[in-house]
């Protein structure tokens, strides 16, 4: 665990330094400063902030145990047998069958799925998903996940209004350079939310199995959102890329440059390992 934490600080330091240098690309000295300023304000502002934005993003509506019963009650089940408070819970009015976590600590925690996830699975292979997304909580990983999406989205935004940056500094690239790094540096941030991703989907498969105590549910469930996931597509994700990596399976179409980029571990992978847990 500690490891994990480690490589994460690093991944997260790597975006920081993405930061400072598109600063110092398109501004100079006082265009680093400002990016790492920003990139700092950003990161803080995430802390506090990012799971509402996200949560509207995806236009969820909270439910609770009168208004939906059944996904509510399997939260809390779930959330009991892994020893943490019960999460505020939330329906996402999309055909494309994904769930995902999000929060800054398991106080302040929220998980969601969409409705389209709730029509495909039944309740056994539900409660493999649902806890998934609990052992991405207890893990912590909600927080890393919700700023790493956060932070690339300001990346991005940076890049596309990186001119604005004025600079008397000489030591700025040619304008050639600097569109290079405009371009770079967005795909740059996915590459290291695609490292950040990874090891924690896996991890969350082995501690979802192990919170639900069905290992072949939650393999059974990621088949078939696989199998459905990619002929559906999911506006609010196109719209926000970078908050693919938050989701259980990738919600980008293929048609997309950015799906090219999952952040995501091959389904296959995860089943297999899944399974191996079963036999255990």
């Amino acid at each position: 665990m500690f490891g994990n934490w480690m490589k994460t600080g690093l991944l997260m330091a790597a975006i920081m330094a993405l930061f400072g240098t598109l600063g110092l690309a398109l501004g100079g000295r006082q265009g680093m400063l400002l990016a790492l300023l920003f990139g700092g304000a950003t990161n803080l502002w995430a802390y506090w902030f990012s799971d509402k934005m996200v949560l509207r993003m995806y236009n969820a509506r909270e439910v609770d145990a009168a208004s939906s019963p059944y996904l509510y009650n399997m939260v809390k089940e779930l959330a009991g047998r892994a020893g943490l408070p019960m999460p505020r819970v939330y329906i996402i009015d999309e055909a494309q069958p994904n769930a995902f976590a999000t929060g800054r600590n398991p106080e302040h925690a929220a998980v969601a799925a969409t409705s389209g996830i709730l029509q495909l699975l039944s309740q056994r292979e539900l409660r493999g998903v649902m806890a998934h997304e609990l052992a991405h909580v207890k893990h912590r990983d909600i927080l890393i996940s919700t700023i790493s999406a956060t932070v690339a989205g300001a990346i991005s935004m940076l890049a596309q209004f990186g001119m604005f940056f004025g600079s008397r500094d000489d030591d700025r690239p040619n304008p050639a350079v600097q569109l290079l790094l405009a371009i770079i540096a967005p795909i740059a941030a996915m590459l290291i939310q695609f490292a950040i991703s990874r090891a924690r989907e896996f991890e969350a498969d082995r501690g979802g199995a192990e919170i639900s105590g069905d290992p072949l549910a939650l393999a059974a469930a990621l088949e078939k959102i696989h199998a459905y996931a990619s002929g559906i597509p999911m506006p609010a994700a196109e719209a926000h890329p970078e908050t693919g990596q938050m989701m259980i399976m990738n919600p980008l179409s293929g048609g997309s440059l950015r799906g090219l980029f999952s952040t995501h571990p091959e389904t296959a992978q995860r089943v297999q390992r899944l399974r191996q847990m079963a036999r255990n």
